[in-house]
């Protein structure tokens, strides 16, 4: 294979660079943090709260307000009647306002009459029936009138039940009640939910907006387009770390396209017990025949029994594999039907469990960083380093758990591709990537003693500032595939 040599930058290359700076033992962590860049394959997306989704609505209601000269009341209902679409609202109120209010739900609206709150001596409410004397009342704009308890319980009901889009008069008119007659009405906590299920409704409803779908976030993401997403990999991250891919809503599957990633998953769903008998089958020492049982995210394994070192993937020994031997390309088979059949099989097995190997060795990292965060506080106590200066660790397992996430789907994203000198190249720096993310991971084991420490601290610095450099690169290199169109793949999706 022919290649440019100015593809591959080695670890050598970033020792001699004077652009790359290693951080000392007297550096302080908080000043030298590096400020997450975005990755090549990233988009441009900005990290939203309530408060600041609230603030956009507002904006667009007054610009749709200081255009057609209404309320802004009206103009928030009109802009609710069509899905937030600001350029519609304007068109059809400007060529046809009647079928705009009553879209909207607020011809009614328009009339001077106000919500009125009273208290009757008499009264019988049309909805319960009820006659008690001194009822308190609400009259709408409407001009239907109801006791206060029938509009109470069927607002609360309303959002209850999630209506997120416009909650309408209990008569027969279809009115439109406003917001601030339902923050008068319901209980302060149904108010606080009505107003979180139209920012849901906002969000919705905006194309380049999308609430993080991990569990409990708060955030929300604007994506400014600028170009099409299906060519892309639009990976965006909130403010609490957490990466999603913003055309599919999958976990973050860079460097796959998201036709690929869904392929894949489905491919690995229906292949689940082949699969799952291969990686979980037991394995055995292969020198001595032990069992062995891997419990660390290091795919360097020594037997307990014998000492013999061997990578988990191929075991091979570690003296002829190494840290830049390399078993993450498949050979593929030409020729005969049943041994390409066979061959097939092999060729998932071969990258499915390098995929779900990755799985678990970030799930044996984070059960790592647990402990480690003990040792964190160790080192506070038997040592002269303060709290700041010992979040080293965190930053080198964040940057770790990263690169684990972007080399799982680098196995997928291989499996599609055509054989040929563009994958070798791939592999390539797959390959190094892999290489340094398994040093850093081999770093991050080690016992943490008093003795040494400082230079192990310099150690996981340096490797951690390697293997940002190596997973750009390989990024980067993905990315100019993408952006030339010289991936070609087995299957077309």
């Amino acid at each position: 294979m022919s290649c440019d040599s100015d593809s591959f930058l080695f670890e050598s290359d970033l020792e001699n660079d004077d652009s790359y700076t290693y951080l000392s033992d007297n550096d302080n962590v908080m000043d030298l943090k590096r400020e997450e860049t975005k990755t090549s394959l990233e988009i441009q997306a900005h990290c939203l709260e309530n408060q600041q989704l609230q603030e956009m609505q507002n904006e667009i209601v007054n610009s749709i307000a200081s255009i057609l000269g209404l309320t802004f009341d009206i103009c928030r209902a009109l802009l609710r009647g069509y899905y937030w679409d600001r350029e519609r609202v304007i068109e059809t109120v400007m060529d046809s306002p009647s079928k705009a209010y009553k879209v909207s739900s607020i011809e009614n609206m328009l009339i001077s009459s106000q919500v009125k709150f009273a208290t009757k001596k008499k009264f019988l409410c049309d909805v319960c029936y009820n006659d008690a004397r001194n009822q308190k009342t609400l009259t709408l704009q409407c001009g239907h009138e109801f006791c206060l308890d029938c509009h109470k319980a069927y607002y609360e009901q309303s959002i209850s039940e999630g209506n997120t889009k416009k909650i309408l008069c209990p008569g027969s008119c279809r009115t439109l009640v406003q917001d601030e007659t339902l923050g008068k009405v319901v209980s302060p906590v149904l108010f606080s939910k009505f107003l979180k299920l139209q920012d849901d409704y906002f969000v919705d409803s905006n194309k380049n907006i999308k609430w993080c779908p991990f569990p409990d976030c708060k955030y929300a993401l604007k994506y400014e387009a600028t170009t099409s997403l299906s060519s892309i990999v639009p990976s965006v991250f909130c403010k609490s770390g957490h990466g999603f891919c913003f055309s599919c809503d999958l976990e973050e599957h860079m460097p796959c396209l998201c036709g690929y990633a869904k392929a894949w998953l489905k491919k690995a769903q229906d292949d689940s017990e082949t699969s799952n008998w291969i990686i979980s089958h037991t394995k055995v020492c292969p020198k001595c025949k032990a069992p062995i049982e891997k419990n660390g995210g290091c795919n360097r394994i020594v037997c307990g029994k014998c000492h013999f070192e061997f990578c988990w993937i191929c075991m091979k020994s570690w003296s002829v594999h190494g840290y830049k031997g390399g078993c993450n390309a498949f050979k593929e088979v030409i020729g005969d039907k049943v041994l390409k059949s066979r061959a097939n099989l092999e060729k998932y097995l071969h990258y499915h469990t390098r995929y779900a190997n990755h799985i678990q060795s970030s799930k044996l990292d984070q059960k790592l960083y647990a402990r480690t965060e003990e040792n964190m506080e160790e080192l506070q106590r038997t040592s002269s380093l303060s709290w700041i200066e010992v979040q080293f660790l965190k930053e080198a397992f964040n940057t770790l758990v990263k690169c684990r996430s972007i080399l799982k789907w680098t196995y997928a994203f291989a499996y599609y591709l055509k054989g040929g000198n563009q994958k070798a190249l791939f592999e390539d720096n797959q390959r190094d990537f892999e290489f340094a993310t398994e040093a850093l991971s081999g770093l991050l084991e080690e016992n943490f003693e008093p003795k040494g420490l400082s230079q192990l601290k310099q150690n996981i610095q340096d490797k951690a500032k390697y293997v940002s450099q190596r997973r750009e690169i390989l990024l980067t290199l993905i990315l100019q595939g993408y952006n030339d169109s010289i991936w070609e793949y087995t299957v077309n999706l």
